[in-house]
């Protein structure tokens, strides 16, 4: 089982990598810069990007690209409830106190919130990925 699971992640032409790593590295800069300038949330230390997006967003997108999008997003809100939750219960991830999401969901939704809009990541990332990876290669 475990083999079948290091097949899935590991692409069968890694130049692909070479397409999601800064891809996702530029995603989590941007939306950490904009979760920043919008008062939502934040990491605690900006490094936190690269564990969040490319070592843990990136073999999970790659794990599931196969599937079809709703899947994708399915199995997504799987692994980022897990980090959100953990995210958020280690502190290492830090709310705005009245932010946006809390005005429009309550804060005892925040999490959820989030965790609904970063599973969307899985499979929009992978489409972009594909296609980007189309047309350089």
């Amino acid at each position: 089982m475990i083999q079948t699971i290091l097949e899935q992640i590991r692409p069968d032409d890694f130049r692909i990598l070479w397409i999601y790593i800064p891809f996702y590295f530029l995603w989590g800069v941007g939306m950490h810069n904009f979760g920043i300038q919008v008062k939502i949330a934040r990491f605690r230390y900006w490094w936190q990007i690269i564990p969040c997006y490319v070592l843990y967003m990136i073999p999970v997108s790659l794990l599931l690209r196969e599937m079809v999008w709703y899947e994708q997003y399915v199995y997504g809100l799987f692994f980022m409830g897990i980090y959100e939750f953990g995210g958020y219960a280690l502190r290492t991830s830090l709310v705005y106190k009245d932010n946006l999401l809390d005005r429009f969901f309550s804060p005892q939704n925040f999490s959820l919130a989030m965790t609904l809009f970063f599973a969307s990541y899985f499979p929009l990332g992978n489409w972009v990925v594909e296609g980007m990876y189309g047309v350089i290669f």
